[in-house]
């Protein structure tokens, strides 16, 4: 049966996809606003499909935790699914992204009009600042920055070094930083066919406050997320 499902949805939200992207091929000339709705309709969608197909939901804990004014989220990247959910779980952010996908055609037309934030990875010294020159400017604006501290979809139980971008902008912003932990990789594996039913549960942690050097706010980071996301994936198991 999960095949059967996993087929099904994945014929739908990949036909469903590509179909609104040449339907939608216009929308990024929309002003910026216009645009987003557009944008989070489709998002919407993807999570209907989710539910009818799949049974696969979702919960959300700890918005409390969310400060007001700008802040910087460093979230768990276990599967796909939280990349097609962060617009929905957070108020306009801006994403942390390889440079690369904004050359996706149409798709990264969108990106850009919302104004996400791409790196060079290959540049080296040249990414860092840029990556904090395009956050400075998010952070201006009240919107929250979102990043992967890992750099890259980690499977639940597996570990992976965490970068020192985050590190960095959270010293050089002066923001709060909130770890968000997640176990979409239980129900939506990355590079999988396969996805589950059940609930994928979302954990907003209580913010790190500003004032920390960027190695003590690495570590704070790193040891909280780890053990919330393992405690997350431990219930789903």
């Amino acid at each position: 049966m999960i095949i059967v499902r996993s087929l099904i949805f994945n014929i739908a939200f990949y036909g469903w996809t590509a179909f609104l992207c040449l339907a939608l091929v216009w929308a990024p000339l929309l002003p910026r606003p216009k645009m987003m709705a557009v944008v989070l309709w489709y998002l919407g969608t993807v999570a209907w499909l989710e539910r009818t197909l799949l049974g696969l939901r979702y919960e959300v804990r700890g918005r409390e935790h969310l400060p007001a004014g700008p802040y910087l989220v460093a979230a768990k990247h276990q599967s796909a699914w939280e990349t097609l959910k962060l617009h929905l779980l957070l108020s306009d952010p801006a994403v942390v992204l390889k440079r690369e996908l904004i050359k996706i055609p149409i798709w990264g037309w969108f990106a850009v009009k919302a104004e996400m934030i791409p790196v060079d990875r290959a540049a080296r010294g040249r990414a860092m600042a840029s990556l904090l020159d395009g956050a400075r400017r998010v952070a201006e604006r009240g919107r929250p920055i979102v990043i992967f501290p890992q750099g890259t979809r980690t499977a639940p139980g597996a570990r992976h070094p965490y970068r020192i971008g985050v590190g960095m902008l959270y010293e050089q912003l002066k923001v709060p930083m909130v770890p968000m932990a997640l176990n979409s990789g239980v129900y939506w594996p990355r590079r999988s066919f396969r996805k589950r039913p059940g609930t994928i549960i979302v954990e907003f942690l209580p913010a790190i406050a500003p004032g920390l050097d960027r190695h003590q706010a690495m570590r704070e980071l790193e040891t909280r997320l780890e053990a919330a996301t393992d405690r997350l994936v431990a219930s789903a198991a």
